[in-house]
């Protein structure tokens, strides 16, 4: 008897291992989901050398007819550092904010990120919500919705990138959410606005518009810090606060402005000796839309754009 326990006991823990093995196999196997992907080692090395820890907050700027997207993080002092520049696979429309739904426009604009905003379960790979309409574009009539940024590389009014530079927009973002961020303020402007390319694009319609951006950028590019942003009477007014220093709290979109003032802003200056965190990582990548293309993109710019169900992306 005792043989044939032996014997059963033995066939026991053979089953055991082989069992245990095979689950082990299997974890082995698992793939996380693209939205659970850690950041690369690559990417964690360049946050240490610029001194930027992952949970900190970012900010985003995106410029249109140069075809990139920008991450910024902060840092220690409060101000915001450049960490990289990512290339827009495709864009669609043309220069000018979106003014209705099926003009296949990208938002121009200030708009905020919430978490809820993510989308894990893109038929595009992964995306989030620009947050098209916001108050301006409601007080403004302006109308369209699920305008995102994701990957694919395929545009019908959103901004779009390869998966791979999504999934780690995508992480990055992730991270900044848990380490507290409420919101991620995001700069989506026309192009850079220098002086000179202001002046290239004087005669547009949409100039008095973009000069109003450019309040947000130029105050970015002096301080470092994205500007508060309040609308009424239909406008946004950049860089401003109720008077006496109150926060802005909720304003009517469409009714009159209260007092406001506006602070004088503080200059950025960098911490002494911080040369790597000033440098710019500019991140190489096809440009399809023909205003960035880059010549080994210029042959597909000319593709039809793919037109996606708007509830699903």
């Amino acid at each position: 008897m005792q043989q044939l326990i032996s014997v059963r006991a033995q066939k026991f823990a053979v089953m055991a291992v082989v069992l245990v093995t095979a689950l082990l196999a299997g974890c082995a196997a698992v793939e996380l989901s693209p939205h659970l992907q850690p950041l690369s080692k690559d990417t964690l090395m360049l946050l240490g050398k610029k001194g930027m820890e992952v949970p900190s907050p970012m900010f985003i700027r995106i410029f249109k007819e140069e075809s990139e997207f920008e991450v910024w993080k902060q840092r220690s002092d409060g101000r915001f550092y450049h960490l990289k520049t990512y290339p827009i696979c495709n864009w669609s429309g043309g220069l000018g904010p979106k003014v209705k739904q099926g003009d296949k426009q990208a938002p121009e604009g200030f708009y905020r990120i919430a978490r809820s905003q993510m989308n894990p379960n893109s038929q595009f790979y992964l995306a989030f919500n620009l947050g098209f309409p916001n108050a301006y574009d409601r007080a403004n009539k302006r109308t369209g919705d699920f305008l995102m940024v994701h990957g694919k590389c395929k545009s019908a009014g959103c901004y779009a990138m390869t998966d791979a530079l999504i999934e780690e927009i995508y992480a990055l973002a992730r991270e900044s959410y848990l380490g507290g961020q409420e919101y991620i303020q995001v700069h989506a402007m026309p192009f850079r606005m220098t002086d000179a390319n202001m002046a290239r694009h004087k005669a547009d319609q949409w100039y008095s518009f973009w000069q109003t951006l450019k309040q947000g950028y130029d105050h970015f590019e002096l301080t470092h810090l994205p500007p508060d942003v309040a609308v009424c009477q239909k406008q946004y007014l950049v860089n401003v606060r109720l008077q006496g220093g109150a926060p802005l709290g909720k304003l009517d979109p469409e009714g009159a402005c209260p007092a406001l003032e506006r602070p004088a802003p503080v200059a950025f200056t960098p911490i002494p000796g911080e040369q790597v965190a000033a440098t710019r990582s500019v991140v190489d990548g096809a440009k399809m839309h023909l205003f960035g293309a880059t010549a080994a993109s210029v042959l597909t710019a000319a593709r039809p754009l793919y037109v996606a169900p708007s509830s699903t992306r």
